[in-house]
């Protein structure tokens, strides 16, 4: 387990200043929680587990106690394949979080129809998006994509999430990468409205 050693709320105040993060009192990170997310769909539910991931985990849950997915986009999702998500609403804070990298984990579970895994762009690059598997992906095993989580409830939701955008630029023509990256909400909002989108994440008691 990770355990954790400051008050709750100075943590907020590390989303624009990351490197004063240390993580609150007597908070542990469990070998096994769940989290509900509410969507513009519905609600749907999600079981992490450290033993498949720790690194992950440990990151997943930073990040919901901090409130980092509330207000941000299903901004790619390709039916048959995976729903991402994790730009923060404020690109600021993208910005920041988005080079906080973790160091990978060994991959211990499949891609999986339902599992959760940190989107990266090479070796030890995990660090805020994430994306749900839409089908049992072999080809992200292969690359070394590794799961962290499930979703147990819920997941017909998730099918349900908008995908008429489809893949992002230059593949597809409607969204660009780099503006996500660098404008998020600001840009996703206002040109794209019927993104679904997480009203709330939180740990399930």
């Amino acid at each position: 387990m990770r355990i954790w050693h400051i008050p709750v709320a100075a943590a907020l105040l590390c989303l624009l200043a990351p490197a004063c993060r240390k993580p609150p009192p007597k908070v542990v990170v469990p070998e096994v929680f769940r989290v509900k997310f509410e969507t513009s769909q519905d609600d749907f539910v999600v079981e992490a587990r450290r033993e498949w991931s720790p690194h992950g985990v440990d990151r997943f849950h930073e990040l919901l106690r901090l409130h980092y997915f509330d207000q941000g986009r299903f901004f790619r999702v390709l039916p048959g394949f995976i729903a991402q998500f994790g730009v923060h609403r404020d690109f600021d804070v993208h910005a920041t979080w988005s080079k906080l990298f973790i160091v990978d984990d060994p991959p211990r579970e499949k891609n999986l129809r339902g599992t959760l895994a940190f989107a990266k762009s090479g070796p030890n690059t995990r660090a805020t998006e994430i994306f749900i598997n839409l089908a049992d992906n072999v080809p992200l095993d292969e690359e070394r994509f590794v799961p962290f989580a499930k979703v147990i409830q819920g997941m017909e939701v998730v099918d349900r999430f908008y995908s008429g955008y489809g893949e992002m630029r230059p593949e597809g023509k409607w969204i660009d990468r780099g503006r996500v990256e660098e404008e998020t909400n600001e840009y996703l909002v206002q040109r794209f409205p019927k993104l679904d989108w997480i009203k709330r994440a939180q740990f399930v008691p």
